[in-house]
C-alpha cells in the first residue's frame, strides 16, 4: 500500500509556485518600494523640483523628502490597513514554507562546491538571518519595543528622519556602541533581504518554467544581479544617510514642515497634546 501523502507533499506543485509568487508579489514589491523611500534620505533633496528647503544641505533636503514621503503614505495610500495586513500575511506565508523547505532540502556544498549550490545555501541563510531582520525592524519601529533600540529611541511618523537617525546612531548625537551594532544590523539584514529577493527572482522563473535552456537562465541572472545591484545601492545608501544625517538639523525640518500645514499641526497637537508640542519646539 502506497504511503498516504501529507498536506504539503500533496500540493507540493501549488505550494511551490504560490511560494515563489508571494516572495514577488506583494513582498518583492514592497522591497523596492520601501528601499527606494528609504534611500532618498541620502538623495531626496535632489527631487524637491524648486520647492523652498527648509534647512540647507543634501542631507537636510533628503531628511525633508523623505518626511513628505513618510507622510503620504500614512496619511494618502488607501486602505493602508489591508495592504500592510496582506503583507504581513504574505510574509508570514513565505516564512513558513521557506523554512519547510530550507530544512527538507539537501545542500551539496560540501561535496559539490558549484555556484549552484553555494548560492543554495545563501539562500538559505540570507532567509533565516532576513526573517530575524524582519522581525527586529517591525518589533522596534512598528511595535515600539524600545528596549531593544540604544538610548530607547522611539520611531514617530511625523517626526521619520530624526528618530530614525536618533535610533540607527542610538543617540541624538554621535553614534555610539549601541548604535554601531545596531548600524551593522541593519547593513547586513538589507544586504540579506535584497541578495534572497534578487536571487529568488531568478529561482521563481525556473520554477514556473519561463528560463528552462542555460543561455535564458544567465540572461535572466544578469537582470535579476543588476536589479539586486541597485537595490544595494539604495538600501546602502539609506543606512549611511540616516548615520550621516544630523538628528536636531532634521528635527527642525520637521518642525517646520509640520507648522506650514495647519492640518498637520492639528493633527499632531490633538494626538499629542499642546504640552508635548510646545516642548518640541522649545528643544
Amino acid at each position: 500500500m502506497a504511503e498516504q501523502q501529507g498536506f504539503l507533499e500533496k500540493h507540493h506543485f501549488l505550494l511551490r509556485r504560490l511560494h515563489s509568487l508571494s516572495g514577488i508579489v506583494p513582498i518583492g514589491v514592497f522591497l523596492i518600494a520601501h528601499l527606494t523611500t528609504n534611500s532618498s534620505l541620502a538623495w531626496g533633496s535632489f527631487a524637491l523640483r524648486g520647492e523652498p528647503a527648509k534647512e540647507p544641505g543634501v542631507l537636510a533636503g533628503g531628511a525633508q523628502y523623505f518626511q513628505e514621503e513618510v507622510h503620504w503614505i500614512t496619511t494618502g495610500v488607501p486602505h493602508l490597513l489591508l495592504i500592510e495586513d496582506t503583507l504581513w500575511l504574505a510574509i508570514a506565508f513565505h516564512s513558513v514554507l521557506g523554512v519547510n523547505y530550507a530544512t527538507s532540502g539537501k545542500n551539496n556544498t560540501k561535496h559539490y562546491a558549484y555556484q549552484d549550490n553555494k548560492r543554495y545555501a545563501l539562500q538559505r541563510l540570507s532567509g533565516y538571518l532576513g526573517i530575524l531582520f524582519i522581525f527586529y525592524h517591525i518589533a522596534t519601529l512598528r511595535w515600539q519595543w524600545t528596549f531593544l533600540v540604544p538610548g530607547g529611541a522611539s520611531w514617530n511618523h511625523h517626526f521619520s528622519a530624526s528618530t530614525l537617525a536618533q535610533a540607527i546612531k542610538g543617540s541624538t548625537e554621535a553614534i555610539t556602541i549601541g548604535g554601531a551594532f545596531v548600524s551593522l544590523l541593519y547593513f547586513v539584514g538589507i544586504t540579506m533581504l535584497i541578495f534572497h529577493f534578487a536571487n529568488g527572482l531568478w529561482t521563481a522563473a525556473i520554477t514556473w518554467g519561463l528560463t528552462i535552456s542555460e543561455q535564458a537562465q544567465k540572461r535572466w541572472g544578469a537582470v535579476c544581479a543588476v536589479l539586486g545591484l541597485g537595490l544595494m545601492v539604495a538600501g546602502w545608501s539609506a543606512c549611511f544617510g540616516a548615520l550621516a544625517l544630523d538628528h536636531d538639523t532634521a528635527k527642525r525640518v520637521e518642525l517646520r514642515m509640520i507648522m506650514d500645514n495647519p492640518e498637520h499641526l492639528e493633527i499632531v497637537k490633538e494626538k499629542y497634546g499642546d504640552a508635548w508640542w510646545d516642548e518640541q519646539v522649545e528643544t
